[in-house]
């Protein structure tokens, strides 16, 4: 008998390194603090709140906010690679006047072939049938 093997499971899960915080939480509001510090040290109290408090919006909504199960990052990934490069493309073509035309005048297909049906076994034709199963081929039902 083969050995048993524990599955991984739970592999999607990130792991919480400060209190509910994943890593990538952690760093990304950390970067958000610093950027926010900077501008505060920067720029006058009015122009602080005026960029600062966008930037702390954008940073919290990278670190929790999910979107169809995935976190906001991923989004936001996939969003710029469709617009880049968008692989799929939907083909809405509209008939012309002339193919519409062809369409019409062309001649229907062929009917499929009538499929023959078996006739139903009725009791006296399950009776005969099971008497010469029974007796093994000596009773014919034609005699």
């Amino acid at each position: 008998m083969p050995g048993q093997y524990t599955v991984p499971q739970f592999i999607d899960v990130e792991d919480k390194i400060l209190g509910p915080l994943t890593t990538r939480q952690f760093v990304i509001i950390l970067g958000t603090f610093g950027v926010d510090f900077l501008l505060y040290r920067l720029l006058q109290f009015g122009f602080f709140l005026l960029i600062g408090l966008p930037v702390f919006l954008a940073g919290i909504t990278l670190a929790f906010a999910r979107v169809n199960g995935q976190p906001f990052h991923f989004f936001l990934l996939n969003l710029i690679q469709t617009y880049r490069r968008p692989d799929v493309r939907v083909w809405n073509k509209e008939l012309s006047e002339a193919e519409l035309r062809m369409l019409i005048s062309r001649p229907p297909p062929p009917a499929p072939p009538v499929k023959v049906r078996k006739e139903a076994l009725t009791t006296s034709k399950l009776s005969e049938l099971s008497l010469v199963v029974n007796t093994g081929g000596v009773y014919r039902p034609e005699d």
